[in-house]
C-alpha cells in the first residue's frame, strides 16, 4: 500500500489544522492505520492509531484530549484533527498502515510539515 499525506501547514499557537493522508494499491479496510511525528533532533513519537474498522482508536495520553483520528473507508483515507496547538507540535507528520490485528507499522507515508508558531 502506498500512502500520501497532505495537510501540513503553518500555524499559530491555539489554531487548528487537519491532516489527511490517501491510501492506494491496497485494499485500505485491510489495514489498521497511524500517525506518527518526529520534531527535529528528536525520535519519531507515536501521534494516534485507528482499527481498520475505525472502532477503536488509541492516542498517547498528553495528545488524546486534543487530537482525534478518523477514517473513511469508503474514500481510502485517514485523517488526523489537531485542536489548540502548540509550538512543541512542530515535526514532520507521517502517516503508518499496518496489517490488521498485526504490531508493527509496516507501510510509510513521505510526511507532512507542521509548523506551529509561538
Amino acid at each position: 500500500v502506498q500512502l500520501q499525506a497532505c495537510g501540513g501547514g503553518l500555524v499559530q499557537a491555539e489554531g487548528s489544522l487537519t491532516l489527511s493522508c490517501t491510501a492506494s494499491g491496497g485494499t485500505f479496510s485491510s489495514y489498521d492505520m497511524g500517525w506518527f511525528r518526529q520534531a527535529p533532533g528528536k525520535e519519531r513519537e507515536f501521534v494516534a492509531s485507528i482499527s481498520w474498522s475505525g472502532g477503536s482508536t488509541s492516542y498517547p495520553h498528553s495528545l488524546k484530549d486534543r487530537f482525534t483520528i478518523s477514517r473513511d473507508n469508503a474514500k481510502n483515507t485517514v485523517s488526523l484533527r489537531m485542536n489548540s496547538l502548540k509550538p512543541e507540535d512542530t515535526a514532520v507528520y507521517y502517516c503508518a498502515a499496518r496489517i490488521r490485528d498485526s504490531t508493527q507499522f509496516d507501510y510509510w507515508g513521505q510526511g507532512t510539515l507542521v509548523t506551529v508558531s509561538s
